[in-house]
């Protein structure tokens, strides 16, 4: 984003690591509860109370009720992981001139454009499991 912008003062350069730093303390903090809720769901879905062929009905209720619940986390991860972006976004206008702000939002708003291609591009790749996928030309593809 650097290279879109205009030389920052040295006000603004410790404006700007102070947000990056402060939206990294914040990101730290949401992969650490990310990765506690992994854990938990991945524990939940492999317990033998849903393994079972016959499981105990209030077992598997207690822990399908768990899964949801951790599921529910997941939701609101992405909310805060959301709100933390948005946030970010309010900051850099009082860091930056309206032209800088412009521009690196200008900046964001491509480097957004090119990583959604990216991924429309990863999600129509052909698969390793789907060898004969029309327009793969009948060859297994192997990466």
């Amino acid at each position: 984003m650097a290279r879109h912008m205009e030389p920052l003062t040295e006000q603004q350069a410790a404006g700007m690591y102070d947000v990056q730093r402060w939206a990294q303390e914040r990101e730290e903090a949401l992969d650490r509860e990310l990765q506690a809720t992994y854990r938990s769901l991945s524990d939940t879905v492999s317990s033998d109370a849903l393994i079972s062929p016959y499981p105990d009905t209030a077992a598997y209720m207690a822990h399908m009720s768990l899964a949801i619940s951790n599921l529910s986390s997941l939701e609101a991860f992405v909310r805060q992981a959301d709100a933390l972006r948005l946030q970010t976004l309010h900051r850099l206008p009082q860091v930056l001139t309206a032209r800088q702000a412009a521009r690196c939002f200008l900046a964001v708003a491509d480097y957004s454009q090119r990583l959604r291609a990216l991924s429309s591009l990863w999600l129509a790749r052909p698969r390793q499991d789907q060898p004969n996928q029309p327009g793969a030309g009948g060859r297994l593809f192997h990466p």
